[in-house]
């Protein structure tokens, strides 16, 4: 890249941040190159006086009196073909083409292209000579991965006339594809590529409301507490509680298009485990390797801390990019702790004054800010697609009453909150049925009246109910034991063991319970709750408890999670009349 005139001398360095003297005529979040080896920095502060720069790489060895470099532009991500399947640090340099050059860690001032300059892509042209152009048209498809499609788009600040287009044929990113004349005569040659700036979102024609859910395939998510496409939810837990392990589950089995996976300040071995699992997943819809439709932003713990901040955005921007060609796209920031964390060293180090626990006081506007670009859109071409943000949370000491689970809870309309007793228990997904709620009920109910069982909403509420009359019960337990409650509610202490073990727990590594579809979610509940209703009137016509639990058709309904494949769901039938016959037996037995 060509250097432009403007430059400043530093003087003073702080950690990550830079102070140079004087104006030297950067703008506001202008990307900038520091000292003789050009480190990736940003401008996020500027007076008369001073100007403040973050630098993304580690600033040791740097020295007063050296240059920076303006670029005249923002920090901005390339979009272009081979995002896909790649992994990327935080600031979209390849971390395979870096491990070329530079072995395992990342130099300093490394510059390597985002996407490969000189990969062909086999390019099908869409448009013809004389159209007319608007902002976000689809002018070519790509085939990317062998499961997605790259669209090739006019970016959304052009519109005018074809002059000229090219052949279908096999071109790089950078060559012209065609030639635009817009409406004041220029003329503007169109590649692949676009450039844009990570902290703009890109603009949409219209944002609907939520009525379709991401299915996840995890029955305490899509039942419970469901999430939609364009949704917003937070998992806070604890050490150990299974963030990550949760994620992972959304991001293989989720009926998202394409998952952008962020890894913000976790340790590095967890990166590891994602790529090393998804290499090996077969995408269940497609065939085709689960990597074909992901993309990792890899910003770990022992990476400098600013790059953090800019990770989350790169990510977004990604997310954004591929919404804009009508797909679904599902984000896993992993954890925005990690980010807050960055934002209030960054902040300590500006000396500006702290807030609550010493997060800066905009810590609010800028989680806010980034949940608030999710969303099912229109977009500018027609199409619909969304960006669903599902952000990991880590409270210190499972605190969930620190300020960026709190900030988080305000912003986000579904909370899957993990218990350390749960996951000490071994009950997985650890997810705490009383403390974790879903906003987006009453927006999918119709959904699922329409596409599962217009008794779908109502049987889920049921089993919420059983499980908070179990929670209260629980407490006199504690006090007296259970011997002492009325046969009606030990049976319903039973059913709830029942929806506990048998249909809220779910076990990630069986081939048939890691991931199930919403019909068997839905029949699983119908047999559990008719246990239920035949085990009540046995209890009115005065058949003690002690009596039920002889027979074992409990355990045997809490095995149906193993005992029923996914694709024998005719099977279910025979749990109905084993129900039947048991309410028989007791019957003949106690008449």
């Amino acid at each position: 890249m060509a250097e432009t005139e403007k430059t400043g001398i530093i003087y003073g360095i702080n950690g990550p941040v830079i102070h140079l003297e004087g104006d030297p005529g950067f703008q506001m979040n202008e990307m900038v190159y520091v000292g003789e080896e050009r480190l990736v920095g940003e401008v996020i502060g500027l007076t008369a006086e001073k100007t403040i720069i973050q630098v993304y790489e580690e600033t040791s060895g740097i020295k007063p009196g050296q240059l920076v470099y303006g670029t005249g532009a923002p920090v901005s991500v390339t979009l272009a073909p081979g995002i896909l399947s790649n992994i990327f640090d935080g600031i979209e340099r390849p971390l395979s083409e870096i491990a070329k050059s530079g072995g395992h860690y990342i130099n300093r001032g490394v510059n390597v292209d985002s996407l490969s300059p000189d990969k062909l892509w086999d390019t099908h042209i869409t448009v013809k000579k004389g159209d007319y152009l608007l902002p976000g048209t689809i002018i070519a498809q790509v085939q990317e991965t062998k499961a997605i499609v790259h669209k090739v788009m006019v970016p959304p600040s052009l519109e005018g006339y074809v002059l000229d287009v090219v052949n279908d044929g096999r071109y790089t990113i950078h060559d012209t594809l065609l030639t635009l004349q817009l409406s004041d005569g220029t003329e503007k040659p169109l590649t692949m590529t676009q450039k844009w700036p990570i902290r703009v979102p890109r603009p949409t024609a219209k944002r609907f409301p939520a009525t379709c859910p991401l299915i996840t395939g995890q029955r305490i998510l899509d039942t419970l507490f469901p999430l939609a496409k364009g949704g917003t939810a937070a998992i806070p837990g604890g050490f150990g509680t299974g963030k990550t392990m949760t994620q992972h589950q959304i991001a293989k089995w989720s009926d998202a298009d394409i998952i952008i996976y962020i890894g913000c300040g976790e340790r590095g071995n967890e990166m590891t485990q994602v790529l090393e699992e998804f290499s090996q997943l077969i995408d269940p819809k497609s065939g085709n390797p689960l990597l074909d439709r992901t993309t990792l932003i890899a910003n770990t713990s022992n990476m400098p801390v600013a790059a953090r901040e800019a990770s989350l955005y790169s990510g977004l921007t990604l997310a954004e990019y591929y919404r804009d060609m009508g797909y679904h796209v599902a984000i896993m920031a992993d954890s925005t702790s990690r980010w807050a964390e960055a934002l209030r060293e960054l902040s300590g180090r500006l000396e500006e004054m702290p807030a609550e626990e010493g997060f800066p006081a905009y810590l609010a506007s800028r989680l806010s800010a980034f949940y608030e670009r999710a969303g099912m859109m229109q977009n500018l071409n027609g199409t619909e697609g969304s960006v669903s943000i599902i952000g990991a949370v880590s409270p210190q000491g499972g605190d969930f009453s620190e300020p960026v689970t709190q900030n988080t809870k305000r912003f986000v309309r579904c909370f899957w909150g993990l218990d350390k007793s749960l996951a000490y228990a071994r009950h997985f997904p650890a997810i705490n049925w009383l403390t974790s709620y879903s906003e987006y009920i009453s927006d999918l109910a119709p959904w699922y009246t329409d596409h599962v069982d217009k008794r779908f909403i109502d049987y889920r509420n049921q089993i919420v109910s059983l499980m908070t009359q179990e929670s209260s019960l629980m407490e006199i337990v504690k006090l007296i034991g259970a011997d002492v409650l009325p046969d009606d509610q030990k049976l319903i202490l039973e059913i709830s063991r029942v929806i506990r073990v048998g249909f809220l727990q779910q076990n990630a590594f069986h081939k048939d319970d890691t991931c199930v579809s919403l019909e068997k979610q839905f029949k699983m509940m119908e047999v559990i709750l008719y246990l239920y209703q035949r085990s009540r009137s046995l209890i009115s016509m005065g058949m003690p408890m002690s009596v039920l639990k002889e027979d074992s058709i409990f355990d045997k309904v809490v095995s149906i999670k193993y005992d029923v494949p996914n694709d024998r769901l005719d099977l279910m039938k025979t749990y109905m009349e084993q129900i039947d016959q048991f309410y028989d037996n007791v019957v003949a037995r106690n008449a």
